[in-house]
């Protein structure tokens, strides 16, 4: 007897209802959502980030606001990566930490961390509010591989973690948080570098940092890893100093609608 593959279903996308923007005050969100499931999850997942999508649980969106493109998508060039001075001098104040790739299992430890993070840096947000559970669907509610890389001191304290997906060409970086006393030794810039040296380790070419939002103080950061390619047009090219001067209304730099 013989037995045929089933026909893949059809993928279906759908568009949410208007929001405050998250980065840039006075402006309004929409995205486009898709879910994440089934035997063919991976290879979906892989596609959609390749064309500008970040997870978010099995949900798949894109930002698609009308009359705004502020939020560009960019992924660092891990082989060619070179550190700035900054960066490595980051690299070695946390020479002292050990970096665990660990399941993507929720722990209270981690919660206790999140919620010290989330409190001293984003306490007006609405990720503040969330409870241990909330938190244990954000990193466990995945439908494809994820980890969690913990990074700890000399004492096995743990001082912070980035929620990871593994991607056919890289690494993503979904959520980083850290202890808020460390503040002083730049453990989300750490957290990016050591994520470049673990791609270039397994032979993979990207690092996705989901969106560069040049208008947003907090999403402006990501254009600092050099080089880094941001997503113009459908097209991934090399973000160049004129990219980081140029005014938000030039056309050149308005990313490829995902409707």
């Amino acid at each position: 007897m013989t037995y045929s593959k089933p026909p893949r279903r059809p993928q279906f996308f759908y568009t949410t209802a208007p929001l405050p923007c998250p980065y840039v005050a006075g402006r309004t969100e929409r995205k486009v959502v898709t879910e994440i499931s089934g035997v063919d999850a991976e290879a979906l997942h892989d596609r959609l980030s390749r064309a500008g999508f970040r997870r978010s649980h099995n949900i798949a969106y894109s930002p698609v606001c009308p009359g705004c493109r502020a939020c560009i998508p960019i992924r660092i060039v891990a082989g060619a990566f070179q550190p700035d001075r900054t960066q490595r001098k980051v690299t070695r104040a946390n020479a002292d930490l050990a970096a665990y790739e660990m399941p993507a299992r929720a722990s209270a430890e981690q919660f206790a961390l999140f919620q010290r993070y989330q409190s001293a840096r984003h306490g007006d947000g609405d990720m503040a509010a969330m409870g241990f559970y909330d938190y244990r669907a954000m990193v466990e509610d995945t439908p494809i591989e994820t980890m969690l890389v913990e990074f700890r001191d000399p004492d096995d304290r743990l001082a912070g973690a980035c929620l990871t997906d593994r991607l056919g060409d890289g690494l993503s970086a979904v959520y980083s948080f850290f202890a808020p006393e460390l503040e002083k030794r730049s453990l989300g810039t750490y957290a990016i570098v050591w994520l470049v040296e673990r791609v270039r380790t397994l032979g993979l070419p990207h690092v996705y940092l989901g969106y560069w939002v040049p208008e947003s103080q907090k999403m402006a950061y990501k254009a600092r890893f050099r080089p880094t390619e941001i997503l113009v047009g459908g097209t991934w090219r090399v973000l160049t100093e004129a990219d980081l001067t140029a005014e938000r209304t030039d056309p050149a730099l308005v990313p490829e609608s995902a409707e």
